[in-house]
């Protein structure tokens, strides 16, 4: 049986999540949440884990186009990176809906309280945040669609692979 090269399988996947972002999509409408939720099964350290999801959304805004408050984004990944690889690191077909919703819904409120907090889009007041959060809906809703679709395809392509090429932790994945 033919063993996957790790390093060429992380390759790989930094090349897919950049081409995600490129091809025309709706917008937030991505699997970079849904990689960084499961990557607890998908990667040995948390330092492959930010390596992945960074130099693949660094590479992709490369081509994109950076903007000025790119950190946050970043810096919220690592949050939600740091959350699911440390805590909420037991996945399960179960539980993948609320992964998902709880990652994207961190996305949404970390990064329109920054757009809010470092734009003159809207009013610096309560009533400004809330109108911040409003008119960030739309984005919501493709994000956690987004993220539960590709989280419940990475997670059966994981399951194939796992079953037919190497083993991930048991302890750290179940059906």
């Amino acid at each position: 049986m033919k063993i996957i090269n790790k390093n060429s399988s992380i390759c790989l996947l930094i090349t897919l999540l950049v081409f995600s972002r490129l091809i025309p999509h709706p917008p937030n409408f991505t699997p970079i949440i849904s990689i960084v939720i499961l990557s607890s099964i998908l990667f040995q350290t948390f330092l492959i884990t930010s390596m992945v999801f960074l130099l693949s959304m660094f590479l992709s805004d490369l081509i994109i186009g950076l903007y000025p408050d790119i950190v946050f984004t970043y810096v919220t990944l690592m949050i939600i990176g740091i959350l699911f690889y440390y805590f909420f690191n037991k996945i399960s077909y179960r539980n993948l809906v609320l992964y998902s919703f709880l990652g994207s819904l961190i996305f949404y409120l970390i990064t329109n309280f920054f757009v809010w907090i470092n734009s003159n889009m809207y009013e610096h007041s309560f009533n400004g945040l809330i109108q911040c959060y409003i008119l960030a809906i739309p984005f919501f809703t493709n994000t956690i669609l987004s993220t539960i679709f590709f989280s419940f395809l990475t997670l059966f392509c994981v399951n194939k692979i796992k079953k037919y090429y190497y083993k991930i932790e048991d302890d750290k994945i179940t059906i």
